[in-house]
């Protein structure tokens, strides 16, 4: 009761004498500190506001050309060529605004005009500058002239200390290919695929599709293309994802695991309250702008705008279409323990609670021995099945009373935390433990994670972490950069007590977190248990395997003069082809984020130079030198390839906006068809300079897939070609 009663400010007792107010000053201090907190938060974003609103320049560069057209008139020069008068001869003439006012006024205007008109032209220069990607078609080490020249001038007009957005308005439009070149790269990338026979009916049918009704398409994207900030992503966003009717679980969501071999803490609680931690801080740096960009060559600046949705953000469900929710300062978090939903609040006195102050709080949960209310333990598992029912119970069971509470305390959370009751993580003796692991991240046990939520945080009861995260708000690589600083955080800079606690003194004063509380009818019970059993047929489908390959790394594979994703790329196609003795379209993702907007491109990887390669390793007649020419030349294509992609020049992105204006426009073309891939999904990171894991999955009830031959096949094939590189013998 002493703790409940700290979060109430004052209290008053009518007595015979009056009312007896009491006030809490030590409440009245935190209400205090809290909107001195959020004032701090609307100053800074103002002030980040402007230097984005003018960077290259800098508000100081408005006082310089103030004081230096000043200078000028003083010294009787005119260098407005006659607007200064003009502008003073339109300003009112008062007993406030004398003649000299005016003409102060007016300079000042004019100066303000000049500073603007400077700002949009050196970002119409720099945007020119952006536009050129000759530079990522040199080779490594070899660098132009024209290229060199390119560098020093980006760099002279990048301004210094940018903000995570200073660059966004400074950053090229993605351009819309030409239909020939998208045919024709088409045509390119089928040709392994296809007999005879067939290319030649799919080049009938490209070329009909060129002649009508291929233009009038193509203009309509070009319309968009000028209008929009990017004629791909909001297209993206909405039928690829948003418009889905199906579970977001395992088909869009996607993970992210721990570090393989550290666990600073056993102690779940501990682990769960530095994370956190560190994810404040990350989400305070975000919302101050603070925030390096990215940029490649540590010079050209990546788009940062999927950065904007990263925390408060909710995937919500609709009948016909879902939308995305984004809010901003949301203090709170909900966790998910044993079935029971908790909302902690993370700030206290206008600060962010400390690792130990969130410690207790996660201590205090999973303390608690209160059980479940009817259909609360199964709850999230209407966001691992299809979205109507979800979206119909959403508006007929959750729109009133303490289910709209509660819902909208979860929604407009900063992000959902599980504290999950298994044990997981990677353990070196257990040849299974990694792929226990990632399907316990991708899916758990389908009513444990709040898949709509941007991400879940998950941690397990042995101090091992990962999230879960919804992909219509943003890719991987945003999640990616957000992940790295925690881990670096929780484990250089937060650390642990020699017992594995957070550092800090326990503020034991806390409220404590409260508890969501929930009145679900038998009816909706009935729609919680049918999305379960659908998303627990998807799970159980699942077969994954975690292949950790360590024989060599990044180092050894530059070492062979060859690009690390070249080399896994074509050892991926060499496994394919000896555990399905056949070839398959190969989607590989690369990202567009040098245009404003940009979000993802796909390579498609099986080219008739890897076709090649593949038949040279898998034929004996074929001498070690033939096959390294023919792994060097389909390397190159790749890389090519690549290069294509990440400047716009990529195919699907570019067929994928043909067929929606085609289908909005009521024309049917044959050559707009999709087709329907089946086979595998291959992750792989590299990490460091001597490991790299891959991440395999398929289906069970796919009778030609299986996850861990492939993996098998995976590692061979890339112990085949490094042997390229240092054969024994002539013949392999």
């Amino acid at each position: 009761m002493a703790e409940a009663h700290q979060a109430v400010a004052f209290q008053f007792t009518v007595t015979p004498d009056g009312i007896d107010l009491q006030l809490s000053r030590e409440v009245l201090k935190h209400i205090y500190l809290s909107g001195v907190t959020s004032w701090k938060k609307r100053a800074i974003r103002f002030k980040n506001g402007v230097l984005t609103g003018v960077y290259p320049a800098s508000p100081s560069s408005w006082l310089i050309v103030v004081i230096a057209i000043m200078s000028t008139m003083y010294a009787r020069i005119d260098p407005s060529m006659g607007m200064i008068d003009r502008i003073k001869t339109s300003l009112p003439v008062s007993e406030f605004m004398t003649v000299q006012t005016q003409t102060v006024l007016s300079a000042i205007l004019f100066a303000t005009g000049l500073w603007l008109s400077f700002i949009f032209l050196l970002r119409y220069i720099l945007k020119a500058l952006l536009s050129y990607h000759g530079w990522i078609f040199e080779s490594h080490g070899k660098m132009s002239f024209s290229t060199k020249v390119w560098l020093v001038l980006v760099k002279l007009l990048s301004g210094r200390r940018p903000l995570l957005y200073s660059f966004q308005a400074s950053l090229p439009h993605l351009p819309v290919p030409s239909i020939d070149d998208t045919i024709n790269r088409y045509l390119e990338s089928v040709r392994p695929l296809l007999d005879d026979e067939q290319y030649k009916q799919m080049e009938s049918v490209a070329n009909d599709f060129k002649k009508d009704p291929a233009p009038k398409l193509q203009k309509h994207l070009k319309l968009k293309s000028w209008w929009a900030t990017n004629y791909v992503s909001d297209w993206w966003e909405e039928y690829i994802y948003l418009r889905g009717r199906d579970p977001i679980m395992v088909n869009s969501n996607f993970y992210t695991m721990d570090l393989l071999y550290v666990i600073p803490t056993h102690r779940q609680a501990s682990r769960a309250a530095n994370v956190v931690h560190a994810m404040l801080q990350y989400r305070r740096k975000l919302e101050r702008g603070e925030l390096t960009p990215l940029r490649a060559l540590g010079i050209v600046p990546m788009c940062s705008f999927q950065y904007e949705r990263m925390f408060n953000t909710t995937r919500i469900p609709g009948i016909e279409t879902d939308f995305v929710q984004h809010l901003k300062d949301r203090k709170h978090l909900v966790v998910y323990h044993r079935g029971r939903f908790f909302k902690v609040w993370l700030y206290y006195g206008g600060r962010h609670l400390l690792p130990s102050e969130l410690e207790l709080q996660f201590q205090r949960i999973l303390d608690d021995k209160s059980e479940p209310q009817p259909g609360e333990i199964k709850l999230p598992s209407l966001t691992a099945g299809n979205r109507v029912p979800w979206a119909r119970a959403r508006l007929k069971y959750f729109n009133e009373g303490v289910n709209r509470a509660s819902l909208e305390a979860i929604e407009t959370a900063a992000f959902f935390l599980t504290l999950d009751d298994e044990t997981h993580g990677y353990d070196p003796e257990n040849i299974r433990s990694l792929d226990l692991y990632a399907k316990s991240l991708l899916h758990g046990k389908c009513y444990d994670r709040w898949f709509d939520k941007s991400f879940t945080l998950i941690v397990y009861k042995n101090g091992k972490i990962g999230v879960n995260t919804e992909h219509s708000w943003a890719d991987s690589p945003i999640i990616g950069h957000m992940w790295e600083y925690v881990l670096a955080t929780d484990c250089f800079h937060l650390g642990y007590t020699a017992e594995g606690h957070c550092k800090g003194d326990i503020n034991k004063s806390l409220a404590p977190p409260t508890r969501l509380q929930w009145d679900i009818p038998k009816a909706c019970q009935v729609i919680i248990e049918g999305s379960y059993m659908i998303a627990k047929g998807i799970a159980d489908d699942v077969d994954f395997h975690g292949c950790l390959f360590n024989e060599f790394g990044k180092s050894l594979i530059k070492k062979c003069r060859t690009s690390p994703d070249a080399f896994i790329q074509l050892a991926l196609q060499l496994a394919h082809y000896r555990d399905k003795g056949e070839f398959c379209l190969t989607y590989e993702s690369s990202m567009t984020r040098m245009f404003r907007e940009g979000r993802t491109e796909t390579v498609r990887s099986c080219t008739c130079e890897s076709t090649a390669f593949v038949k040279a390793m898998e034929d004996e007649r074929t001498t070690v030198r033939q096959r390294l020419a023919l792994f060097k030349k389909a390397a190159d294509k790749h890389q090519n390839m690549y290069r294509l992609a990440m400047t716009g020049a990529g195919i699907d992105r570019h067929l994928f906006c043909l067929y929606i204006v085609s289908k909005v426009m009521d024309i049917d073309s044959p050559f707009l068809k999709q087709v329907a891939d089946d086979g595998y999904g291959v992750s792989y990171i590299i990490v460091g300079e001597d490991l790299i894991t891959f991440h395999i999955s398929s289906k069970f009830s796919s009778p030609e897939t299986d996850s861990f031959r492939f993996g098998q096949n995976i590692r061979q094939a890339m112990l085949d070609i490094r042997a390229l590189f240092n054969p024994k013998e002539k013949k392999m």
